[in-house]
């Protein structure tokens, strides 16, 4: 079985990051792996309590991992600070690893910015120059650019700078008023679309997790970029389509709706 690795924080409800992240990888065929950067207390409504692990904590969970159970693809999710972003990328060369899918987690759906400048800068210069591919929704792009993005040609501009700038794949994801849910695959001076269907359920939470663990996921198993990205929006669209309605927010994603 192929193995995939998740860096991110604990969700207490189960939507997003850690735990999206284990059922996507799971639901798509591999081993799920994790290394928690935070704990949140956090539900369909908010975000009440954050407690970051100290830097030497997650760098002993990266080592355990990459010493033992190697995994296939990493996925990273919301770091909020310097110092955690410097310890995973330096765990990242450390031990070669490859398939790095890096969720620039910036900016919330409500256009919250989730982490400090700082860590913007650390992130740039540290992490997104090892990934294979980054998946920005349209305010980060802008975050990464200092663009502003209104419709699909600022959405191919904003990718092809952040492809030049950092040398990676970019899958720059739709939505935000500007197409129905359309993602951008932008690499090597070339671009593809990925069209999709909008769903109407405003039960969201955990979409960009569940997306970039999905193409980890099926990079693991060897697919191509092209292949891994479609199979995974054709996962994210299934997981919408099953209308879960959990909580009194905008609730998780139906991550089983294959087996139920």
């Amino acid at each position: 079985m192929k193995t995939a690795l998740t860096i991110a924080g604990s969700d207490s409800c189960g939507g997003a990051g850690i735990q999206a992240d284990i059922k996507t990888m799971t639901m798509n065929g591999v081993y799920a792996m994790s290394a928690i950067t935070a704990l949140t207390a956090q539900n369909t409504t908010g975000v009440t309590g954050i407690m970051e692990v100290t830097p030497e904590f997650l760098a002993s969970q990266l080592d355990a991992v990459f010493t033992d159970i190697y995994p296939d693809a990493i996925k990273t999710g919301m770091v909020a600070s310097s110092d955690l972003i410097r310890v995973i990328a330096s765990k990242l060369k450390e031990y070669n690893a490859k398939n790095i899918v890096v969720d620039p987690v910036m900016v919330a759906t409500s256009g919250a910015k989730l982490i400090s400048d700082d860590a913007i800068d650390t992130l740039k210069t540290e992490l997104l120059p090892l990934a294979d591919v980054i998946t920005p929704n349209i305010p980060e792009a802008e975050v990464l650019t200092g663009m502003t993005i209104r419709n699909e040609d600022d959405m191919v501009n904003a990718a092809k700078l952040i492809n030049e700038k950092f040398g990676c794949s970019v899958l720059c994801k739709g939505g935000h008023q500007i197409n129905d849910a359309n993602d951008l695959l932008y690499r090597n001076g070339s671009y593809v679309w990925f069209k999709g269907k909008r769903i109407d359920n405003p039960n969201t939470h955990g979409t960009g997790c569940t997306l970039s663990s999905a193409i980890a996921s099926n990079l693991a198993k060897g697919e191509d970029l092209d292949s891994a990205v479609k199979n995974a929006k054709d996962y994210i669209s299934g997981a919408l389509a099953a209308m879960l309605d959990l909580g009194k927010g905008s609730g998780p994603l139906c991550h089983n709706y294959k087996i139920l």
